[in-house]
């Protein structure tokens, strides 16, 4: 009987590994992008954008540890759709999660920011100046 339960916690733990690195190829293959935010806001202080990035991973359900693999560039619709390449795929969503985080956290319409081409910087922005 304990072998069972051994096999069966095994198993377990390999799902989560397996299925808890969601963040999508193309960006887990970048190095740090502070350099990138730091250039595009130097006003900004690195805790500031630290945690702006913290709040948009954990919409993403991404590891607050792969913050800095987005640079400012990177358009909000564009990492959701490396997530659901298929229209057919639920999502969890993510958008409306981080919706919800920027009103609550900024105070914001977070649906009058929002467009197609919305970058994570243009995000950044809008938060920080309003």
């Amino acid at each position: 009987m304990e072998l069972e339960y051994i096999v069966v916690i095994g198993v377990i733990l390999i799902l989560l590994f397996w299925v808890g690195d969601t963040l999508p190829k193309k960006y887990r293959k970048r190095s740090c992008m502070g350099k990138n935010w730091k250039s595009t806001f130097p006003s900004s202080n690195k805790e500031d954008i630290r945690e702006y990035l913290i709040m948009f991973t954990d919409a993403f359900a991404f590891s607050p540890s792969d913050k800095l693999k987005f640079e400012p560039d990177d358009k909000i619709l564009d990492i959701y759709h490396e997530l659901y390449p298929s229209k057919l795929m639920a999502d969890a969503l993510e958008v409306e999660k981080l919706a919800e985080y920027c009103e609550q956290k900024y105070s914001i319409n977070f649906n009058g920011l929002w467009h197609d081409n919305l970058t994570l910087g243009e995000l950044f922005f809008s938060l920080k100046n309003t």
